[in-house]
């Protein structure tokens, strides 16, 4: 069940990751253009608007991937020397806590929307609507959560500690 649930897993957050290098793509286009345009005197209508919504799907996007991947920020100063139980202690203590953090990133996000849509906010230049953006942070802060989640639930039931060298133990 726990296999299938984390093959499962694995496969929607490839989709959040997929969706954050089409940001990355997205990005660089924008940027391009706008550049070559300002040489010639002419750059990209709504080039801001547009670079800021994209750092939101590359960012977001790229969230659940990074973590499944260990590639969060660590500091071991004394990995070395702590045994493998209190690892696993302060993997399974960031892995709740980060599933919490975005857990609420998610809820306040959802509550944004929620404004952005009564108040029809949206980007200055070129009027995207903000509450697409808030939405699509929030799937991406459940994805991230939950593939926390599940990180507690593989290490509570003896799943391998990641070592910050990038060794499984």
């Amino acid at each position: 069940m726990l296999r299938t649930l984390d093959t499962f897993a694995g496969r929607v957050i490839a989709l959040s990751a997929i969706l954050g290098t089409l940001g990355l793509i997205g990005e660089v286009v924008v940027i391009l253009i706008d550049v070559a345009g300002r040489y010639f005197g002419s750059p990209l209508r709504g080039a801001q608007d547009l670079t800021q919504m994209g750092m939101v799907v590359l960012v977001f996007g790229g969230m659940a991937l990074c973590d499944r991947q260990g590639g969060h920020i660590a500091v071991d100063l004394f990995e070395r020397k702590m045994p493998d139980w209190m690892i696993r202690l302060t993997d399974l203590l960031a892995a709740g806590a980060g599933a919490l953090i975005f857990s609420g990133i998610a809820w306040q996000m959802w509550k944004s929307a929620a404004i952005s849509r009564m108040l029809n906010l949206a980007t200055n230049i070129i009027y995207l609507p903000k509450a697409w953006f808030q939405y699509y942070i929030v799937v991406c802060c459940i994805i991230t959560a939950v593939g926390m989640l599940l990180r507690v639930v593989s290490l509570l039931m003896g799943g391998p500690i990641r070592r910050s060298e990038g060794h499984q133990s």
